[in-house]
C-alpha cells in the first residue's frame, strides 16, 4: 500500500514542486507512494476542508522550504501548524526539503532532518537533478522504514490487565533460509545505494581536494576509490560482494581493493537472527563481534574505515 504524502509549497516555487514530482515518479509507479498538493483541489471545494482532509490520512508532510514559504501565512501558519499537531500525536512524519536558501534553522523546521544532504538548498547545487535524486533516495528509505514488518500484535481481549509502562510485546519466530537471502539482498542494496550517495556527497564537499567514484561491476558487486589530493599518495578502494549463499567469508564481503576477487576478503557482514528479528553481525580479521546491527549502521561503519585508509575522518 502507498505512502500518501502532503506537499506543502508556496505558489511562487511551482517550477521546483514540478520538478519533484518527475524524481518521484518512480515512487509512484512503483506503488510505493502517493502524494497530494493542491493543484487537486477542484472549483467549487472548501480548501480548508480539502487540506484538512488530506492530512488526516497522510503519513508524510513534504515541505518545500524557500524565503515564500517561510513569508506564507497559510503554508506556515496553517499547514505547518497542523502538520506538527499530527506529528506530536505520532500520525504524520514532517520531512523538510529545502528548495532554495532561507532561514529555515531559526524556525521549529530545525528539529527534523532536511533533505537533500545536510540541509543544502537544490538551488545551490551544480546539476539540481542530483538534489533531486537526493531527495527522492531519502523519501524512498523513510518509506522503507515505515512499511518494514512490525511485531504482530497480540490478539485484544476484553478484560486484560493493563501492560506495565514501557513494556511491548515480542513474538518469538523462526526465519527460514528464504527470509535470510531475501534479507542479505535488501542490506546489500541499502549498502549499495549508502555507498553510491556517500561518494557523491564527498566530492561535492570535498570541493577539488577530495575525489570519490563509485562503480558497479554488475548485479552482486561494486566497487568504490577515493583520493584525497591534500595528502601525497592517500587514496582507498574498496570493493564490496552480496555473496548469495556462495561465500565462506560471510553474506556480503568486503576487500580494501578495487576490483577485488571473489575469493578474497577483509571482513564479511552475516546475517543473523534470535527468537525474533533478524540483524547482520560483522566480523573481520581484527576483531570479532556480535553486536546486532541494521544495513544502514554496517554501511556507515565500513564507509568510514574506507575513507579513513585516505586520511578522511569525520568529526
Amino acid at each position: 500500500m502507498a505512502v500518501e504524502a502532503f506537499i506543502s509549497y508556496s505558489h511562487a516555487d511551482g517550477r521546483a514542486l514540478e520538478r519533484m514530482h518527475k524524481h518521484l515518479t518512480m515512487l509512484t509507479r512503483d506503488g510505493a507512494l502517493s502524494t497530494w498538493s493542491d493543484h487537486q483541489i477542484l472549483p467549487g471545494d472548501k480548501v480548508g476542508d480539502q487540506i484538512d482532509a488530506s492530512l488526516s490520512k497522510s503519513g508524510l508532510f513534504l515541505a518545500l522550504l524557500s524565503p515564500d514559504y517561510l513569508a506564507s501565512k497559510y503554508c506556515y501558519e496553517t499547514e505547518f501548524q497542523k502538520a506538527q499537531e499530527l506529528a506530536a500525536k505520532g500520525q504524520l512524519r514532517i520531512v523538510p526539503i529545502i528548495v532554495q536558501p532561507c532561514d529555515w534553522q531559526s524556525s521549529p523546521f530545525k528539529d527534523y532532518l532536511a533533505l537533500p544532504y545536510d540541509g543544502k538548498a537544490v538551488s545551490e547545487w551544480t546539476n539540481e537533478n542530483n538534489a533531486f535524486l537526493d531527495v527522492t533516495k531519502g523519501l524512498r528509505r523513510i518509506i522503507e522504514g515505515m512499511k518494514a514488518p512490525q511485531p504482530e500484535p497480540l490478539m485484544a481481549v476484553t478484560k486484560a490487565a493493563p501492560m506495565a509502562p514501557g513494556r511491548r510485546p515480542l513474538i518469538k519466530k523462526d526465519f527460514d533460509a528464504i527470509q535470510k537471502a531475501e534479507f542479505a539482498d535488501q542490506a546489500f542494496e541499502a549498502i549499495r545505494a549508502y555507498f553510491e550517495a556517500s561518494c557523491r556527497e564527498l566530492t561535492e564537499a570535498g570541493e577539488g581536494e577530495l575525489k570519490a567514484k563509485y562503480e558497479r561491476m554488475d548485479e552482486t558487486a561494486f566497487t568504490c576509490t577515493v583520493i584525497n589530493r591534500g595528502k601525497r599518495g592517500a587514496e582507498a578502494h574498496i570493493t564490496i560482494r552480496n555473496g548469495k549463499g556462495r561465500n565462506h567469508f560471510g553474506d556480503i564481503n568486503y576487500v580494501f581493493q578495487k576490483y577485488a576477487e571473489n575469493n578474497t576478503s577483509n571482513g564479511g557482514i552475516r546475517v543473523d537472527s534470535d527468537d525474533y528479528r533478524m540483524f547482520l553481525t560483522h566480523d573481520n580479521y581484527m576483531r570479532g563481534g556480535k553486536e546486532k546491527l541494521t544495513a544502514e549502521q554496517v554501511a556507515d561503519a565500513l564507509w568510514v574505515d574506507f575513507v579513513k585508509q585516505a586520511g578522511i575522518e569525520y568529526g
